[in-house]
């Protein structure tokens, strides 16, 4: 009441009303504008945490988002690296006309068995930047929904909605195959065109996906065969579905293309859990010229031009930092150049940064830095082996993230496990087992979810390199085979035997778990030695032997040593 007073008294001021109109004013033409900088420019994900479909430790580097990386096919032709490399030469001059910067690094080949890389051309300490890439020169795509003006228009005008709920991997094949099949100019990026880049990309992919049934048989490890059984059905679903909602899609774009394009996307993009625009100086600018002359005009105090002010603060921060990750808003990029870089499991020596009032991509080394002629790896973040592998078409020795899916415990051989251990499975325990849901379930292709993310669907017991055995099954065992006075005195609840019961009962348990991962070694058709001595022999006759022969029997080969080394532990 008193304020209301003392405004009417003052002839250079304006009622209530006009006032909070202008901060409302302020407020939102500062937002209209970061919303259609947002919706219009080809911005990354300026998170402070982010990896390649996970979360990875903070940066060294300050207001920068950390993503772990890109990668190419390991697992290459001579020929076909050396194609590629050829091609680089016109990508790398596009690179300079087009404002990215690199210095200290080169596109090349370590070997003729090998895929490109990034390579230091110089001592390089920790810190050192070697490529930035401005943001308007990669491809980006928001999942769930992806707003892209370009794609819609040219690809989908009739059905629009087909392409934004795509997933994000259909969204950026569905991006590149329109940049190197349809029309190569990029409008978000002044009219450059992306051809020297989708050129450089790889052509063929050696991914189990184009392997022959006789090739996946060679794997010997069941989950590997059903998650490429899975992948297929998706992605062949998923283009029929593009094509049945627009004729111009399903007349420029092939479904191999479509492959090509998922598979680029898989192995090339890096994702993080927020979704914004890059920093854009001119809504705080247009918010300082309003204070200035909201104060100047005397239309009110200081204190309420800067409450204005913080109002708009406040909604860029919900906007760009706080909405996205409540709204679970993920962003996936493929960014040229850097995208060159391939993975080590443990000991990458290049960091992925965002930088959010750069707008663009760097990539820097890591301590203790590179010296010349070495390879500058980055690490997509924790991927076993079967991801590497389906995605990414190479195998990690030793992968320290590596897992072992045993089947489910309903397909155990319980009357080994009897035997080995000493005791009987009593009865109720398998009932209580399945309603705890601790048996897994039947593996059935034509049940399994639509979703390609998602692995061990039915169930299986997991083992890692890491840490062995997942407690869980440790706990169905102590039940399993508990004796009648172990039942009752756990009250024949499963949650009861979280902990160890009795000596004799842990000693049975572990020994019957033991022998489940035995009879699953021995049913291989191959064993350790004899896969060891398969890959010397193909290791002297290279040039003879197709990617994917290597390929299965290095990685049925991890996959036995992990096996070993878990039944090593279980004692």
């Amino acid at each position: 009441m008193m304020e209301s007073q003392t405004m009417q008294s003052c002839p250079c001021s304006a009622t209530p009303r006009l006032r909070w109109g202008l901060l409302y004013l302020l407020s939102a033409l500062s937002n209209y504008v970061k919303i259609c900088d947002a919706a219009f420019a080809i911005a990354p994900s300026n998170t402070l945490q982010v990896s390649r479909f996970g979360l990875t430790h903070p940066p060294p580097v300050t207001h920068q988002a950390a993503l772990s990386s890109l990668s190419a096919t390991k697992t290459a032709s001579e020929s076909t690296t050396s194609s590629r490399l050829k091609r680089t030469t016109a990508f790398t001059q596009w690179a300079k006309e087009n404002e990215i910067k690199y210095a200290g690094i080169q596109v090349s080949s370590g070997d003729k068995n090998s895929g490109l890389g990034l390579y230091a051309t110089q001592s390089l300490t920790p810190n050192d930047v070697v490529i930035q890439v401005p943001t308007k020169l990669t491809l980006s795509v928001e999942s769930p929904t992806d707003y892209n003006t370009v794609m819609e228009k040219n690809l989908f005008n009739t059905n629009p909605k087909a392409y934004r709920n795509s997933p994000w991997w259909a969204a950026l094949s569905v991006q590149l195959n329109y940049y190197d099949k349809v029309n190569p100019t990029n409008e978000g990026a002044d009219g450059v065109s992306m051809k020297p880049w989708m050129e450089s990309l790889p052509r063929i992919y050696d991914t189990p996906i184009h392997w022959p049934e006789s090739s996946l048989e060679e794997l010997q490890y069941r989950p590997m065969m059903e998650a490429v059984a899975l992948q297929k059905r998706i992605w062949r679903e998923q283009y029929d579905t593009l094509s049945s909602a627009s004729a111009d899609f399903a007349s420029k774009i092939s479904y191999d293309d479509f492959v090509w394009g998922c598979e680029t996307a898989r192995s090339r993009a890096f994702s993080g859990a927020y979704s914004g625009s890059a920093f854009n100086p001119i809504p705080y600018a247009t918010v300082t010229a309003l204070v200035a002359v909201y104060v100047g005009l005397g239309i009110g105090s200081v204190e309420q031009a800067a409450n204005g002010a913080a109002l708009v603060v406040c909604g860029s921060i919900l906007k760009d930092f706080v909405l996205p990750k409540l709204l679970k808003v993920q962003k996936y990029v493929i960014c040229p150049l850097i995208d060159m870089a391939n993975h080590v499991g443990v000991g990458a020596v290049g960091n992925v940064a965002f930088e959010y009032f750069a707008d663009g991509f760097s990539l820097a080394a890591l301590d203790p830095g590179l010296t010349q002629g070495s390879e500058m790896f980055i690490q997509y973040g924790p991927r076993n082996n079967d991801q590497l592998l389906q995605y990414y078409g190479f195998v990690e020795e030793n992968n320290a993230h590596d897992v072992y899916i045993l089947p489910p415990i309903r397909e155990w051989d319980i009357g080994s496990l009897e035997e080995a251990c000493g005791r009987r499975v009593g009865p109720g325990r398998l009932e209580k087992l399945d309603r705890a849901g601790l048996l897994g379930k039947a593996s059935n292709l034509d049940s399994t979810p639509t979703d390609a993310e998602v692995a061990n669907d039915i169930g299986g017991v997991v083992l890692t390199r890491a840490s062995g055995i997942d407690p869980a099954v440790i706990q169905a065992l102590r039940a399993l085979i508990s004796s009648d006075g172990e039942w009752d005195d756990a009250g024949e609840a499963i949650g009861n035997f979280a902990e160890q019961v009795s000596p004799e009962n842990e000693r049975a348990a572990r020994t019957a778990v033991r022998k489940a991962m035995e009879i699953e070694l021995e049913s291989k058709a191959t064993t350790i030695e004899e896969d060891e001595n398969l890959l010397n022999v193909f290791q002297s006759k290279s040039a003879d032997i197709d990617a994917d022969e290597i390929l299965s029997v290095q990685f049925r080969l991890e996959k036995k040593k992990l096996l070993q080394g878990a039944i090593n532990k279980m004692v």
